[in-house]
């Protein structure tokens, strides 16, 4: 089997080649047969690209541990879940993994646009298949999977026991997702560039996949935390590690896009700042590649020991040159005849959007790559830590925070001052009335009751277009509350889809303000039948319960916790030693409620006194965070759900465009 996903990467990259050349000659000699042909190899390297993951799973699976990929990221005791989970937990397998989704989403595109945008689709296969070639390429000469090792050892080194963890089974791909979907609106912006049809039909068609690759590089992000979070046992879920950080900066330059692209739909500008949005968006996601796979940074989640970092950097190159070559050709095409009419305008509260939005995304480019330009140019490495990202990031994100409540509520282009009063008065009493009210609950922060006043705010932002756009249905209409309210989501999806998602956002922020200012940290060492208090709860040490099977031995601690001397719960904090690597790893307990997370962490055990250290943390609101991400997920879901009336605008656009156009003739 192996010999045949060497056969298929092959094969794939001749097949790329070959869809490359033949759609651009057909479009430059108007032969539709030749893009028919190139479209038909776009096929072909999927199927490829299929083959070659089926051989390297059915690898990992009948542990050919002859097979260096093999021996090196699994062994015979790894349970399945993480056997499979090994095709992503390594470099090669993670690039084969990257390349089957891009030619995944290749055949999708193919697949939808078969009878439309025919004079864009010979480019958006040329790109999507360069991009192809490229990791196509790495996997054929620089780094292959299927490589064999001279003899073949009677047992695999393991997977890296941190990723030995539920979350690490969904969290790559769903970045990866993020990652390789944000190829498709990349493709289209060339395509559109390349032939110059510059209007918005190139962005309503990629619209959803815009969308996807935000909502996959949120639940990413989300997942990520989560892993951290139970995993590394520090008591906390983002560090701004520099591998963090290149997953969340392409998330807020999406975030950006997706919010301006608005304005171009709407009011026909800022059609420059969205290909540049787009470009940007697409570079960092190879740039977040790169930094994994470069071993300029250290951190818990990147490929140190590779030696791809040039070839990712030349292909990052590469693709900002080409792009902005193009942009810049078609910039007199691009510009926009209408301006911005009012500072205080739903145009203005977008475009200030953006600009905090790409402010959290350079700040975090910055923070992360200065260590690197630092050693470069003075020989010494200047750490940049969570308190500078904290510092610079924390108000741009209460600002950030602020607009999401404007943004919704303020006119189109003049507010005046009767709507501002109209629109204003509701939102603006129910964020003084909730930073009172956690103020009353004692969280006397000034900066957390800022964050919980401007989240009453914008929930009351919210709460009112609900309120008012359901009420106008049920004076028209003559409905009842629920069916007003569900049917006005059902006919404008994307408007209240979206005001569900700023609902996410507001209760992510208040996980993170609680979880950030009034955390509670203790570490005590106990002998069995002592406690320790950390604020509300008691918490008793009572002994240890050893356990072992082939794969690791344990050490699980058993802590009885109560509150006001009454018992709630017992919590089994672990430690655990992985044979294979001879790891040990931590395994947390966590205590959830909507109040606070009781987390215990057992720190070392001295067995002949039975003296184990616990660090114990109190972290408030932080379920409130985890809330956020899935009603987060659920605000995306409606966005996205099917909407009659779009399809009809881009049906027409479409058209149009075809008319005005010459038909690709034989």
């Amino acid at each position: 089997m192996t010999y045949l996903g060497t056969l298929a990467l092959y094969l794939a990259f001749v097949l790329a080649l070959y869809a490359i050349a033949t759609s651009l000659w057909g479009t430059l000699q108007r032969r539709s047969v030749w893009i028919a042909s190139g479209t038909h190899a776009a096929y072909a390297v999927f199927g490829c690209i299929v083959v070659a993951v089926a051989a390297l799973l059915h690898a990992l699976v009948t542990r050919d541990f002859n097979v260096e990929y093999v021996a090196a990221y699994s062994s015979s005791t790894l349970p399945l879940r993480y056997t499979v989970a090994a095709l992503w937990g390594g470099q090669k397998g993670s690039l084969l993994f990257w390349t089957f989704l891009l030619t995944f989403f290749s055949t999708i595109v193919h697949v939808q646009n078969r009878a439309k945008n025919r004079e864009l689709m010979p480019y958006v296969t040329a790109t999507l298949m360069t991009l192809a070639l490229f990791f196509l390429g790495l996997l054929c000469f620089i780094t292959p999977p299927f490589e064999r090792l001279t003899f073949t050892p009677n047992e695999g080194s393991d997977l890296n026991p941190l990723l030995q963890n539920y979350w690490m089974t969904i969290h790559p791909p769903s970045l990866y997702l993020g990652y390789v979907s944000a190829s498709v609106p990349f493709a289209f912006a060339m395509a559109a560039l390349a032939t110059g049809k510059l209007g918005d039909v190139w962005i309503r068609t990629t619209r959803r996949w815009a969308l996807l690759s935000w909502f996959f590089l949120s639940v990413g992000n989300m997942l990520g935390g989560r892993w951290a979070y139970e995993v590394l046992g520090w008591g906390g879920y983002w560090a701004w590690d520099p591998v963090e950080n290149a997953a969340i900066m392409p998330w807020f330059t999406a975030s950006a896009y997706l919010h301006s692209v608005m304005i171009q739909e709407k009011k026909d500008m800022l059609k420059v700042w969205n290909m540049v949005l787009v470009i940007l968006t697409f570079a960092l996601t190879i740039f977040g590649t790169f930094l994994t796979r470069s071993g300029v940074i250290s951190s818990v989640h990147s490929f140190t020991q590779s030696g791809l970092g040039p070839y990712f950097m030349a292909f990052l190159i590469l693709v900002i040159s080409v792009s902005l070559g193009l942009l810049f050709y078609r910039l007199p095409e691009l510009k926009s005849e209408n301006e911005l009419d009012s500072l205080l305008s739903r145009e203005a509260a977008f475009l200030l959007n953006n600009w905090v939005l790409v402010g959290l995304a350079f700040a975090t480019f910055w923070g992360t790559v200065f260590p690197v330009l630092s050693e470069w140019v003075r020989g010494v490495k200047i750490t940049v830590g969570p308190p500078f990202f904290n510092k610079v990031n924390g108000p741009l994100g209460v600002l950030l925070l602020f607009l999401t409540g404007v943004g919704p509520v303020i006119a189109w282009r003049r507010a005046s001052a009767k709507s501002l009063r109209r629109n204003f008065s509701v939102p603006l009493l129910s964020g003084c009335a909730a930073g009172m009210l956690f103020f009353a609950l004692g969280y006397h922060n000034y900066y957390a009751v800022v964050v919980f006043s401007l989240a009453g705010f914008v929930l009351g932002t919210i709460g009112s277009e609900f309120y008012r756009g359901a009420r106008a249905r049920q004076a028209m209409l003559h409905e009842g509350s629920v069916q007003a309210l569900s049917r006005l989501v059902g006919k404008n999806p994307r408007r209240y889809g979206g005001y569900v998602v700023h609902v996410g956002i507001v209760l992510i922020f208040i996980g993170v303000a609680g979880s950030s200012f009034f955390k509670i940290e203790k570490q005590v060492s106990l002998k069995p039948g002592e406690s320790l208090e950390a604020g509300r709860y008691t918490l008793k040490y009572t002994g240890i319960k050893n356990s072992e099977d082939a794969h690791l031995a344990s050490q699980a601690a058993e802590v009885e916790v109560s509150i006001g001397g009454q018992y709630i719960t017992t919590l089994h904090p672990e430690k655990r030693l992985y044979k294979r690597q001879n790891q040990p790893t931590t395994e947390v307990a966590i205590r959830p409620t909507l109040r606070d997370d009781l987390y215990v962490v057992m720190g070392s055990y001295d067995e002949p006194s039975g003296l184990a250290t616990l660090q114990v943390f109190v972290n408030p609101l932080l379920s409130w965070l985890w809330i956020g991400g899935l009603t987060l997920v659920f605000g995306t879901c409606i966005v996205m759900a099917p909407n009659p009336a779009e399809r009809r605008a881009l049906a027409l656009a479409s058209a149009q465009t075809e008319i005005g156009s010459e038909v690709v003739a034989d």
